[in-house]
């Protein structure tokens, strides 16, 4: 069987994860453009589909991504990032999914020196939207899939208006969230996937 190039190897990931079609719809294929690296402080990362736990994910990431000729072209986007959890409170009863951990606008995509320095962090240009929550699922409830979304945004001015759902961050206004909905409401276009698995305690 031949080696998968990066960028195919995420799709079967995601595809075999089912995040395709739970959070990804089948009906537009989905064609990375990037491969978004999440790493937390303690030195824990996001690797498509591993295992991680509450300890290792309580506070907020770096995020990374490789720089594309497209990026380049086009230095004055912005991007969005979103993490989200289809699995709550479990993946059979997902009746509170998604749940919106984090949505983060205006991430600058690496300079075109990153690749000479080897610093591919993307720059964060403003306060998160969603602040970030950590994993926690609830005990008993297996393992839960963690779903990072990276969007282009579709122009250099985007903002997610204050009024808007994704400013709130009580409980009862992170559940029952769509990720796909909201990038279609706000024209963002889906160019890379990560996730990670916490399973709740048993």
């Amino acid at each position: 069987m031949p080696l998968l190039d990066p960028f195919n190897a995420v799709t079967v990931a995601v595809r075999q994860a089912g995040i395709i079609p739970d959070v990804i719809p089948d009906k537009s294929p989905f064609t990375p453009q990037a491969l978004l690296v999440v790493k937390w402080p303690i030195g824990k990362e996001a690797t498509l589909g591993n295992t991680l736990t509450t300890i290792d994910t309580a506070d907020e990431p770096t995020v990374s991504f490789t720089p594309m000729q497209s990026f380049a072209a086009a230095s004055d986007i912005g991007y969005t990032l979103v993490m989200t959890d289809p699995d709550a409170p479990s993946r059979e009863t997902p009746k509170m999914g998604q749940w919106r951990h984090w949505v983060v606008t205006g991430l600058q995509a690496p300079a075109l020196t990153a690749l000479d320095t080897g610093d591919l962090r993307a720059r964060f240009s403003r306060s998160a939207t969603t602040t970030y929550q950590p994993p926690a699922p609830p005990r008993g409830t297996g393992p839960h899939r963690y779903v990072f979304l990276l969007y282009q945004e579709p122009r250099p001015d985007f903002v997610i208006p204050s009024d808007a759902q994704e400013h709130k961050n009580g409980p009862k206004d992170r559940a029952k969230w769509n990720a796909t909905k909201f990038a279609e409401e706000y024209g963002l276009n889906l160019v890379g996937v990560n996730y990670f698995f916490v399973r709740g305690e048993e």
